[in-house]
């Protein structure tokens, strides 16, 4: 059992930051699978950044140069470091991870995160 919870949301204007934080705690392991989802009023789910416990990133084009994910793993949180902000980027924000056996090579898939947390909203004003 894994518990994740988001934190750092809240409402900016466009071109402002925010840092979101995800803990994951319980049956952790060291290998893994970590993304941030967002949800955003009337679309649907997106992927929008991952990374895996060999450090792969990936990012969706919509965010690609101003997104950062990152991971402190002795503090068990993953990071979203959001940059340029866009009022097209107001969604929920949720933390989603996996935790295989072992570790494989395109371990971060779009589909099949067995974890997920609660949600943090971002808002972003023009």
């Amino acid at each position: 059992q894994v518990q994740l919870q988001e934190s750092g949301g809240g409402s900016v204007q466009s071109g402002g930051s925010l840092r979101l934080s995800c803990v994951a705690s319980g049956n952790t392991s060291s290998s893994y699978c970590m993304a941030w989802f967002r949800q955003a009023p009337g679309k649907e789910r997106e992927r929008v950044a991952c990374t895996d416990s060999s450090d792969t990133t990936s990012y969706a084009d919509s965010v690609k140069g101003r997104f950062v994910i990152s991971s402190d793993n002795s503090k068990g949180t993953l990071y979203l470091q959001m940059n340029s902000l866009k009022p097209e980027d107001t969604a929920m924000y949720y933390c989603a991870a996996i935790y295989p056996s072992f570790y494989q090579p395109g371990i971060c898939g779009q589909t099949g995160y067995e974890y997920w947390g609660p949600g943090t909203q971002v808002t972003v004003s023009s």
